[in-house]
């Protein structure tokens, strides 16, 4: 399933690392495998599941100074495929020794992430179930040509599946190699199969239902459309290069200053943002990642009340990058970056232009044209852009991080590719019709922001701002008065908010140590974008194995380890695991360490133009300084010498 252009680096140098956060290299990696080998951990059964970086705490990274030694450790997920039992470990490379190893209770824990191994046997087995075959001769479909669609089976208190390791499928029609199965379901029918036991243990036959017939391919019919041949080229050119800086994998730009990782679970990860702000360097995020996501669909029918996918926590879907040399993803004088991973055999493997990183021209920053003063003054805005792609199952998304000139900073997730379909049951259903007799169930894209804050400083306090009316009286006697109405957040009980657009809710991030020139506390304002949460009932199971996601914002004291929202075992999890585990002791927030987690996304109810292809939607949030800086920061940016620049 990987997309990404890959390489075995057999020969590939690995510098040895020169800051706490180097993400591990392809020597530290087999270093690492050796290591386990020789403890007698790696039998013929077992393969690695996950193998990242174990970062430092906070507080060793923040003291560290160049030249300082480096205690470099890797935390390792194993799985034996023979009994389904999951490992959990870290290692220290430096010191060639196994900090710890604890055992993943499934019942409980939950199980560790499936393998694509795990997934490229799954036709096999239903070839192998006479239950399967009776499905396919009652729909006359030729059981080779069908595409099996193994998925995350949840957890829906079905007793003889605790402890067993079980993915559920669906099924979709492939006539020939250059058909589009998702156009194609073959709908009504589901297949449990128990991964351990390597076979179908069920097949969920509720109803026989038309087979699409019509392609899905983009340019097949009734789809192909000639190419226009009225859009002029657009030339991105920098001729004097870029702007920023790398330094391994610290990047400069403009006033900012930040680090970059990078791992299969979370993707790309942002570390230790600060600003320079008249030469003093501030620190505005310590790390910032998306560290889960979770698309719950809505169709309840027999054979697929159970989709609910956690696309990091479930499947680890940054094994699924995209090389970005194969299209246009970024444009402008471009900076490419490879990522080092372990396959599942825990050798190193290189997936190649794997991060992007670029500028690009952002309109108007700011503007006057004054009636007094004469004044006639122009900037215009640019951002940096770094960002990743990936392909997991019909869906594509994108992943960029912007820095703005004026302290700004933002992410936006980018949903593409094809939409999960169905069978169309009827407008009284839960689905809509997108070609003949073809649906798309209606769902949600949830993501998890976290966002480990360090506002000048790692002493920081949440405040929610609402824009309040105020009632007409003596204080408003024209009833046009409204102001901000600021209230603190100072437990973690406290720190569980929704979004409100109708009070134009934000929160702001502030030091209650640190002052600007006004005499205010200096901070950050998080903006969200104020869209549904989990609309699934409170009591379902998946409110329960996604609870992060029925808030839009959650604040924690910092714990280096929490780090995943929904827990660190996700796969048939029963529930509760992560942010409300973690806020069960209701800690203090106010002048803390804290963590931020923001729940944002997409509700999707398809539309025909969605399908063949669908076109990029978006989600995200932003993060605006508020009294972060004395003034304005970007009144040094120059203006515009371009001969032809417009106001855009």
């Amino acid at each position: 399933m990987s997309t990404a252009t890959t390489e075995t680096p057999a020969t590939v140098g690995s510098a040895a690392p020169d800051h706490p956060l180097t993400p591990l290299s392809a020597d530290e990696i087999r270093s690492a495998k050796t290591l386990l080998t020789d403890e007698g951990l790696i039998g013929e059964n077992v393969r690695f599941v996950f193998v990242a970086l174990a970062e430092p705490h906070k507080s060793t990274v923040l003291a560290f100074t160049a030249g300082d030694p480096i205690e470099r450790r890797a935390r390792i997920l194993l799985l034996d495929r023979s009994t389904g039992i999951g490992t959990d470990l870290v290692v220290s490379v430096t010191e060639n020794r196994v900090i710890s190893s604890t055992t993943v209770d499934s019942a409980t824990d939950g199980h560790v992430p499936i393998l694509d191994e795990e997934f490229e046997d799954i036709e096999a087995f239903l070839l192998g179930s006479s239950d399967w075959l009776a499905a396919m001769a009652e729909r006359g479909i030729e059981p080779s040509k069908v595409r099996a669609v193994p998925l995350s089976a949840g957890v829906f208190g079905h007793e003889d599946e605790v402890g067993h390791r079980i993915v559920r499928v669906l099924a979709f029609h492939q006539e020939d190699n250059a058909d589009l199965p998702w156009a194609h379901p073959i709908d009504g029918v589901v297949a449990y199969v128990d991964l351990t036991e390597r076979r179908v243990v069920k097949v969920v036959d509720e109803i026989e239902l038309p087979v699409p017939a019509e392609r899905g391919e983009w340019n097949a019919e009734p789809h192909v459309t000639p190419t226009r041949t009225d859009l002029k080229p657009i030339e991105i050119t920098q001729p004097e290069g870029a702007s920023f800086s790398v330094d391994g994998n610290e990047i400069t730009w403009a006033d900012w200053k930040f680090r970059f990782g990078f791992d299969v679970r979370e993707g790309l990860t942002l570390h230790q943002l600060s600003f320079d702000d008249g030469g003093v360097e501030r620190p505005v995020i310590y790390r910032a990642s998306i560290a889960e996501m979770v698309v719950p669909y809505a169709d309840p029918s027999p054979v697929r009340y159970w989709q609910n996918y956690f696309d990091q926590g479930e499947y680890l879907f940054g094994r699924y990058t995209n090389s970005l040399e194969l299209g246009c993803d970024c444009l402008g004088e471009i900076q490419y970056f490879d990522v080092t991973i372990a396959d599942e055999s825990g050798d190193p493997r290189v997936m190649k232009n794997a991060i992007c990183l670029h500028e690009e021209d952002y309109g108007v920053l700011w503007k006057h044209t004054d009636m007094f003063n004469g004044m006639t003054e122009t900037r215009r805005s640019r951002r940096l852009v770094i960002s990743f792609f990936l392909t997991i199952g019909n869906y594509d998304y994108g992943f960029y991080w912007y820095l703005y000139l004026d302290g700004t900073i933002e992410l936006e997730a980018k949903a593409t590719g094809i939409v999960f379909t169905s069978a169309y049951r009827g407008a009284e259903g839960f689905s809509t019709q997108m070609a003949p007799g073809l649906g798309a169930p209606f769902h949600q894209h949830l993501f998890s922001a976290r966002l480990d804050m360090a506002v000048d400083g790692n002493v920081n306090t949440v405040e929610e701002v609402d824009a309040v009316p105020v009632p007409m009286g003596p204080e408003n006697p024209w009833g046009n008065a409204f102001r901000c109405q600021k209230t603190k957040l100072t437990t973690e009980s406290e720190g569980q908010r929704t979004a409100d657009n109708l009070k134009a809710r934000v929160w702001h991030i502030t030091n209650p140590t640190k002052q600007n020139r006004l005499g205010q506390d200096v901070g950050y304002a998080l903006h969200p974008e104020g869209q549904p949460v989990l609309l699934a009932d409170p009591s379902s199971s998946i409110a329960s194995r996604a609870a992060f996601a029925t808030k839009h914002l959650w604040v924690t004291q910092y714990d280096e380890s929490e780090r995943y929202p929904a827990g660190d075992f996700v796969n048939q999890h029963p529930g509760q695991a992560g942010l409300p585990t973690f806020v069960a002791g209701n800690r203090d927030i106010e002048g803390e360490d804290l963590v931020l987690w923001h729940t944002f996304g997409l509700t999707h109810f398809p539309r025909p133009e969605d399908w063949p292809v669908m076109p990029v939607d978006y989600a995200g949030f932003k993060l605006k300084p508020v009294g972060f800086f004395d003034r304005n920061p970007a009144l040094d940016v120059p203006a515009s010498t371009a001969k032809h620049c417009c106001e855009g």
